[in-house]
Parts: C-alpha cells; sequence; structure tokens
C-alpha cells in the first residue's frame, strides 16, 4: 500500500495522524502510545533485532541506549525496539560528586568497560545503559585543622609535580576540602590525636614495623603509621580495674567501658608499694615504687605475683600487679601434734614488711624473686612451730605457748632473750610479731579435758582472788577505822581552840558596842538636827522662788489673753462694720435697680390695682359692702346689726 515489499509475519508500526484502515492481508497487534520524555526523564531503550532507528542510527541486536528530550519530547517505540524503562535524571550540587563506573564515551559511544569517570558539581546528567555509580551521590571531603585524609594510588599518575606510583601512600591536610582523583582511594579519615603529658597512644611504622610510644603533644598520624594495639594477658585486664589493696577485694567501677587497645597502658601505683615490669626487647626488667603513675612500653608487661590467700593458706588466690611493702598482717591456721600426741590447731597472725631501700634496683628486684612471698613464709613458719610443739608437752605447752612460738620462729640471742624479729634473705622480708589468735584441739577428748582444766583452773583463780579481796578489804577497814578516829580526836582540839577564840572575840565585841552607841547616837541627833535646820532654809527658799515664778507667769499670761482678745474685737468690730455698709449698698443697689426694671407708672398702677378690683367685683355682685372672717374669730351680729340700723335711723 505504501510501496514497501512486506513478508507473511513482517511487523511494522504506522505513526501518520489521523485514521488508518487496515488492509485485508493486515492484521493490528497492538496500538503503543507516545511516552512524553522531559529534563528530568529519559527512555531507556533495547533493539530485538538489528535495524535502523527513526532517527537514522543503525542498532545493533541487545544494543541499549538512551532518548533524551534532546533528540524528541515524545517517542513511540518501534517495532524493534523494547522499553527497559524510564531513567531519571542524576543532579550533583556544588558540594557533591560522584564515580560513574564503565563510562560510554561520549564520541565513539562505545562502553569503556574497567574505566572510571568522575563527575564533579554542579552538574546534572543520565546515566547510560550499562553505567552505574560507584558509591552513589557522594559529598566532598571537608577537612578542618586537625584532620587529614589518607590517601592510596590505585594507578600511577601524576599529582601535580609529583609522580604517584601503584599503591603510593600520602596525606591530604586540612584546612580545606578534597575531591579524589578515579586514580585514587581514600583509605580513612584521620584526626590529630590530643594527648596530655599522662596520656599516650602505640603507634607502629607499616615500613619498619617498629612500635612506639607517643606521649604529652597532639599527633597526627603520618602515611605509613598506624595505630598499633596492645594485646595485654586476660589476667591484667581484670588487675588494671581492681583495688591494689589484696585483702579488699574491691573492683573500681569501670565508667569508660573497655580498654581501648592502641592507647598507652597506665597504671596508678599505690603508696608504699611496688610493681615491677619486664622489657621482653631489652630483657631488663625494672621496680616502680608508689605513689607513682606508669606508662607501659610497646614490649613491656607487667609482673603478676599469684599469693595465696584464705585461711588457711590456699596457693594462687589472689592476683596482684602491686606489691604492697607494709607493714601488713598475714593469717593462717597451724595444725601442730604435741609429743603426748595432741593435735592442737593453731589460729597464728603475723605481722610484716619489707626491708628495702628504695633507691637501690638490685635490692628492688629481689621483691619479686619469690612469687607466693605469702604462702612461703607461712609454710616457713609452720614448719618451724610444729617442730617445736612436737618436743612439748600439752600441759607444758598450754601453759607456754606464746613463748614457745616465739622463740621457735624468732629464736634466741646468746643471753637467752627471743629475738623480735625473722628475716628472710631471699627477698628482705621481715617477720616482727605473731599473735596467737586461737588455740583449739583437734580431736573431741582433748577438747574436753582442756575444757575442764580450763574450768578448774578459773575456779582456782576465782576464789584466790576472792581470798585476796577479802583480806585487802578487812585491812582497808582497819586502816580506816584508826584513821577515823585520829580525825576525831583533832577535830574536838581544834572545837576547842575555836570556842577559845570566839569568846575572846566576843567579849572585844560587847566593850565595843557599848562604848561605840552612846556617842554613835550623840553624833546622829546633832547630824540629824543640822540637816533638818538645812533643809527647812531651803524648802522656805524654793517656795518663795516658786510663788515669785507663778504669779510672774501668770500676770504674763493674763496680759497676753487680755492683748489678744482686744485685737480680735478690734478686727471683728471693723469686719461687722464694713460688712454691714456692704450689706446695705447691695440692698440699695438692688432696689434702685428693681424700680428702675419696673418704673413708675408700674409701681402706681400696681398700687391702684388692688382697691379698684375690688370695687369692681362688689359692684358686679351688688353688695354695697361686706365682712369676711374665719371661724375661730366669731362675730356678734346682733351688736353689728344694731349699729346698722341705728346709723340708718340716724341718716
Amino acid at each position: 500500500r505504501r510501496g514497501s515489499h512486506r513478508q507473511t509475519g513482517e511487523e511494522w508500526i504506522i505513526k501518520d495522524e489521523g485514521a488508518y484502515i487496515p488492509d485485508v492481508n493486515e492484521e493490528i497487534v497492538k496500538t503503543e502510545s507516545a511516552v512524553i520524555l522531559t529534563d528530568k526523564k529519559a527512555l531507556q531503550l533495547r533493539a530485538t533485532r538489528t535495524f535502523i532507528d527513526a532517527y537514522g542510527i543503525e542498532r545493533k541486536a541487545g544494543e541499549e541506549w538512551l532518548i533524551t528530550v534532546a533528540k524528541a519530547e515524545k517517542h513511540i517505540p518501534d517495532v524493534y525496539e523494547s522499553v527497559v524503562g524510564e531513567v531519571s535524571i542524576t543532579t550533583l550540587n556544588s558540594r557533591q560528586y560522584s564515580v560513574v563506573l564503565d563510562p560510554v564515551d561520549t564520541k565513539t559511544k562505545k562502553q569503556q568497560l574497567g574505566t572510571r569517570l568522575l563527575i564533579k558539581g554542579p552538574h546534572s546528567f543520565f546515566l547510560q545503559p550499562g553505567e552505574r555509580l560507584e558509591a552513589g551521590i557522594q559529598d566532598v571531603h571537608v577537612l578542618d585543622s586537625e584532620e587529614a585524609l589518607l590517601l592510596r594510588a590505585r594507578e600511577g599518575f601524576k599529582d601535580g609535580n609529583t609522580e604517584r606510583a601503584p599503591g603510593d601512600r600520602w596525606m591530604i591536610y586540612g584546612p580545606g576540602d578534597y575531591v579524589p582523583p578515579v586514580e585514587v582511594e581514600i583509605i580513612e579519615k584521620r584526626r590529630a590525636i590530643p594527648l596530655d603529658e599522662n596520656e599516650g597512644i602505640y603507634v607502629r611504622d607499616m615500613k619498619t614495623g617498629r612500635v612506639r610510644a607517643v606521649t604529652g603533644s597532639v599527633y597526627m598520624l603520618t602515611s605509613y603509621e598506624e595505630l598499633w594495639d596492645k594485646e595485654l594477658p586476660p589476667v591484667v585486664e581484670d588487675l588494671l580495674q581492681t583495688d591494689a589493696d589484696q585483702s579488699s577485694g574491691i573492683k573500681h567501677s569501670s565508667t569508660s567501658g573497655p580498654r581501648v587497645k592502641s592507647r598507652l597502658v597506665t597504671y596508678r601505683i599505690p603508696h608504699n608499694s611496688a610493681v615491677q615490669i619486664y622489657d621482653y626487647k631489652a630483657k631488663k626488667a625494672r621496680v616502680t615504687f608508689g605513689p607513682d603513675l606508669i606508662m607501659l612500653g610497646p614490649d613491656e608487661q607487667f609482673t603478676v605475683l599469684n599469693l595465696s590467700g584464705n585461711t588457711p593458706k590456699t596457693p594462687k588466690i589472689l592476683n596482684v600487679l602491686a606489691l604492697l611493702l607494709g607493714p601488713r598482717f598475714s593469717t593462717d591456721v597451724v595444725i601442730v601434734e604435741t609429743s603426748d600426741h595432741a593435735r592442737l590447731s593453731l589460729k597464728l597472725s603475723y605481722n610484716w614488711f619489707f626491708e628495702i631501700d628504695k633507691k637501690n634496683q638490685d635490692q628492688a628486684a629481689l621483691l619479686f624473686s619469690v612469687p607466693d612471698f605469702i604462702g612461703d613464709f607461712c609454710k616457713a613458719i609452720a614448719s618451724r612451730v610444729r617442730g617445736s610443739v612436737a618436743s612439748q608437752s600439752f600441759d607444758h605447752f598450754h601453759k607456754y605457748s606464746a613463748d614457745l612460738i616465739r622463740k621457735a620462729v624468732f629464736g634466741a640471742d646468746e643471753a637467752g632473750n627471743i629475738r623480735n624479729r625473722f628475716h628472710f634473705k631471699s627477698n628482705n622480708l621481715i617477720i616482727t610479731n605473731i599473735d596467737i589468735q586461737s588455740v583449739e584441739p583437734v580431736d573431741q577428748r582433748t577438747r574436753d579435758a582442756l575444757q575442764k582444766s580450763v574450768q578448774l583452773a578459773i575456779e582456782i583463780t576465782t576464789k584466790s582472788q576472792e581470798a585476796t579481796a577479802r583480806h585487802e578489804a578487812e585491812r582497808r577497814e582497819q586502816e580506816a577505822k584508826g584513821r577515823l578516829e585520829r580525825q576525831k580526836i583533832d577535830d574536838e582540839a581544834e572545837a576547842e581552840k575555836a570556842r577559845k577564840n570566839l569568846l575572846s572575840l566576843q567579849a572585844a565585841s560587847a566593850a565595843v558596842e557599848s562604848t561605840g552607841t552612846a556617842s554613835a547616837e550623840a553624833k546622829a541627833r546633832a547630824e540629824a538636827a543640822k540637816i533638818e535646820g538645812e533643809s527647812n532654809v531651803t524648802n522656805a527658799k524654793l517656795k518663795a522662788e516658786a510663788q515669785s515664778t507663778k504669779a510672774s507667769v501668770q500676770l504674763k499670761i493674763l496680759q497676753n489673753e487680755q492683748e489678744t482678745e482686744i485685737s480680735h474685737k478690734k478686727a471683728w468690730n471693723v469686719l461687722e462694720v464694713k460688712k454691714a455698709d456692704e450689706l446695705a449698698g447691695i440692698e440699695a443697689s438692688k432696689f434702685k435697680s428693681i424700680v428702675d426694671a419696673i418704673g413708675a407708672d408700674t409701681l402706681k398702677k400696681i398700687s391702684q390695682a388692688g382697691p379698684e378690683m375690688q370695687a369692681k367685683l362688689l359692684s358686679g355682685l351688688g353688695l354695697k359692702s361686706f365682712m369676711i372672717t374665719d371661724g375661730n374669730h366669731p362675730i356678734n351680729l346682733f351688736s353689728t346689726a344694731a349699729g346698722l340700723i341705728g346709723s340708718n335711723l340716724s341718716q
């Protein structure tokens, strides 16, 4: 129909506008709708066979490509085109970048497998078929002044004026931002580590393998350095968190979590204690005394002491780093047997300390020459005690147990006196005292016999003490009675002397009293008369002065009152006269104003209006005369009538 020869089974597409009527030999397979393309959306197609598309480009079977808005605003898939999907645009801002793997060459339109392409923002693009982002959209690496990036070259390239070989490592330091090229791999982001003088880190040189400790500064690892983890035995890890006192069993509460293995291992040595550190590289040990802070070197390890503990002593109960130098005490239980086969359990407490010169490292090294010095000296003392007790009977040992044990342990000098210290030369340990806390028989028969012996001894001692106390009380009673009688005699003699003195004093007092009374009375009377006369004269003077003062004040007050009243009357009279004059003037002015306002004619008419009105009223009523009265004043009409008649008769 359109000048094209069609084969049986061939498919084609009609894109003309308007109606289309298929031929009898044609069949409509389906109707395709156009896909609208925008700036942010593209269409990915795949060729099902080799053909030339609508844009005149030859497509191979299986080839995939994109149709963007740059080619057409809308696209209708061809018969040999399969829609893979819609592709959204990838947008990068100015602080982003991305790496495209297996990019398509813009000139040859061929995919470059195994290559990488860096795209920096701001930029927008569509991923071509077969392309993918290595790690998505990535942010530009921003570094402050204390940060750096550790980089490694994937392949040889020229970095500015520096030639980089594959595998080279180098650092980029801040402040600034960095976008790695495709030839560079970012290994890690590093930050400067601030370290106090008591803090540090272990740093390993990757080229030489040498490990060193860095302390007391702000340190940034170089490109061929890394943090090295120092491994410690599990027992040391636990002991670093444990109290140095072996007997307390207290553990410090760890708030910082597990130890950071790359951090310098530090340990605070308690007061009056020692810690041994062995350097495996130098094959040398050093001893440090507390209080002090130990910083462990890369090749150094703590010497752990396994000490005996509990009562009786059991080996390897306590593990300690810090060896306490004492004075301390330890308690142990020793089983002994006397010559008469009495088995006893002795609970002994030993006081000990280490006698060393802290400045002498040779002596300090002896401290750690015996790993379990507690178990060692407890066994040595127990051996001596057992040997001494074995040659003594039970009764003799029971009476002199303290002396026997002290002599067995400390020994005696040439004079037979018991020494006061037991010296262990292997580690300079000194035992200064032994305290026997308890002695208990092991078997029951010996325990019962000992109990009876103790009770009998207690009873004898009690009776002896009672007799002694009674004798002492009687003696003191007799002495008290003698002192009391003697005191009575002394008191009576003193009383007689006091009575004699009292009588002499009473006689003297009576004489003085009789003589002094008369003289005092006469003097008192004369003095009283004198005082009375003087007081009367003074009183009269004061009364006269008071009367004079009172009269003067009253006269002055009366004068002031009269003057004030006169002044007030004068002022009042003046005001009254002025008021009367002003009221008279006001009344005159008022009357004049009224008269002037009404007028003379008006006043005349007012004065005549009453009588004229009455005359008119009477004339209107036809009355000649009339009289008006009220009910309270009656009128004698008889006399009135007589008068009226009389008057008429006279007329």
